[in-house]
């Protein structure tokens, strides 16, 4: 039996199998490579916030280092939140709906400020799917300040509207982590943001009806 109730978080051990952990890790990597060769060669405009939107950016809101890549709901990751929301459901003993994805590719340098989620992240997961280690801060329900470290397909759960969360200053070279956000059904915000409120998984932010 977790903690969950009390802290406010919970750590899920190999969520997701190594390989599969790879296997996305890679996916995000060509991904980001691809982009990266679209914008810099013009074929796409880096500065229009719509193609932004549909095929990520490098640098954002968080993390606005040029050359950190980001990209909210991916089909893949998107697919990874559907995926696991049993385990999510088991974990915190909640019955919980899907919101949105992101995911990030850390570089060196970067630096996570203190801060708490919006409502969609009301139930929150990171999962670390390779590079090098980079611990997430917060402090806990019950007064504690934790720092976490996760293995590759470990998956953190935490309270990410009421948690403060931070990460120091990345020290090595890359760190590759898939968000994965739900709502309680039970809880403040219902099923009000079920899919961030887009009409369905695996479309960008752009569409989101408020």
């Amino acid at each position: 039996m977790n903690n969950f109730n009390k802290t406010g978080y919970t750590i899920v051990k190999n969520a997701i199998g190594v390989e599969v952990a790879q296997f996305i890790f890679n996916a995000f990597i060509v991904q980001r490579n691809s982009v990266d060769f679209l914008y810099n060669n013009n074929i796409l405009n880096s500065k229009n916030d719509t193609t932004k939107d549909i095929f990520g950016t490098f640098g954002d809101e968080q993390i606005p280092n040029k050359k950190t890549f980001s990209k909210y709901g991916d089909p893949v990751n998107d697919t990874l939140m559907l995926k696991l929301l049993p385990q999510m459901m088991n974990a915190t003993g909640l019955e919980l709906i899907p919101t949105y994805s992101y995911y990030r590719i850390y570089q060196k340098g970067d630096e996570l400020k203190n801060h708490k989620d919006r409502p969609s992240c009301e139930i929150s997961s990171t999962i670390f799917l390779g590079g090098e280690d980079w611990p997430l801060n917060l402090n806990s329900l019950d007064g504690k300040k934790v720092e976490v470290k996760l293995d590759v397909g470990d998956m953190l759960i935490y309270r990410g509207c009421e948690l403060e969360h931070w990460r120091e200053p990345y020290t090595k070279n890359l760190c590759v982590q898939s968000f994965l956000h739900y709502n309680n059904v039970n809880g403040p915000f219902g099923r009000t943001n079920l899919f961030d409120k887009r009409p369905t998984l695996g479309v960008p932010a752009l569409l989101k009806k408020e």
